[in-house]
């Protein structure tokens, strides 16, 4: 969807459609000005650059003094160059972003294959100066049910940016997939994010940021009788965030405004599994405590890519890492 900053709205891959749509509120151009929560309540898939969170950067990034970056970085807020094509590869769309707080280009390929499964092909170049720092999220969300599994790398490292509803410690506390160690008033339980809608009994909201090792990985989200593999390498996309919005039907629900869903309307459990380069969410922070922003020099180009193919489910499946 062009108008809409390149937004997906389907996935179709192995008999089901993967992306979550909200009912109430269909697929529309945003009033002018309008936050990004007015695009993301209606679902679907959206790319973030260069910051997820609204920021300033700080005064010692070189040519960067007094960049204020937006909520969800530029792109959305954009309709893209767009360029559609058939070849031996299959059918692909290319939209193509310049930036306008930082000198970027910023693209994305996406390819449907024949035989079934899609490819994600990206890059961003540096078209100024000085050398800028980033962070890139994709951001697909997915219904949340009692079935839903995410599967990644058992024991791999976990950092928490944010919660309502849960505590699992303050921002930056580490934790290991897919159990959790609660801090609080459940200090000492543990809480299987695996399976995120019954994994406290109750609702709350949370985002983590879940590292990926340097090898060839499988992300899995299982829903019913099919499973969605998320195929990428971890020297390219070297983490991947979790955002799990769990509402329980008829329950008490998050307090209003407690999370972005919350401030605008009852949301239903939605989780988005977002690969990515760079955290937490805001650019400064990630330049900052974090130390884990991604930087392009002048005239250089940064590329990675990522496929998604959809299979049926097997209960004993596990995560899957392969040495290149």
């Amino acid at each position: 969807m062009p108008a809409l900053g390149g937004k997906v709205r389907d996935m179709h891959l192995g008999g089901r459609q993967w992306l979550w749509h909200n009912p109430e509120i269909p697929f529309a151009l945003p009033r002018e000005g309008a936050p990004y929560a007015e695009l993301e309540a209606s679902g679907g898939f959206d790319e973030y650059f260069p910051t997820v969170g609204p920021c300033r950067l700080p005064r010692w990034v070189k040519g960067a003094r007094w960049v204020k970056l937006p909520d969800r970085g530029e792109l959305w807020a954009q309709p893209p160059e767009i360029t559609i094509m058939t070849d031996q590869d299959g059918h692909s769309a290319t939209c193509a972003w310049n930036g306008s707080a930082l000198p970027y280009r910023f693209t994305r390929r996406i390819t449907v294959h024949p035989e079934g499964w899609v490819a994600f092909a990206y890059a961003a170049t540096n078209t100024g100066e000085h050398r800028i720092p980033f962070l890139w999220s994709s951001h697909p969300i997915f219904p949340l049910t009692p079935r839903t599994r995410i599967v990644l790398p058992e024991g791999a490292r976990v950092r928490l940016c944010s919660q309502s509803g849960v505590d699992f410690g303050k921002p930056g506390a580490e934790h290991q997939w897919p159990r959790l160690a609660a801090a609080g008033a459940h200090e000492g339980k543990r809480f299987d994010l695996s399976r995120p809608f019954i994994a406290t009994g109750g609702d709350y909201a949370c985002k983590l940021f879940v590292d990926l090792p340097r090898s060839e990985v499988t992300i899995g989200v299982e829903e019913a009788s099919a499973r969605l593999e998320m195929r990428l390498h971890g020297r390219e996309i070297p983490s991947v965030g979790i955002s799990i919005n769990r509402q329980s039907a008829g329950g008490a629900g998050l307090r209003r405004g407690s999370w972005p869903f919350a401030k605008t309307f009852r949301a239903p459990s939605t989780v988005a599994i977002e690969p990515c380069l760079g955290a937490p969410e805001s650019l400064r922070d990630a330049l900052g405590k974090w130390d884990d922003a991604h930087w392009l020099e002048p005239g250089g180009t940064a590329r990675w890519g990522m496929t998604w193919r959809g299979v049926p489910r097997t209960e004993d499946r596990g995560p899957r890492t392969e040495d290149a």
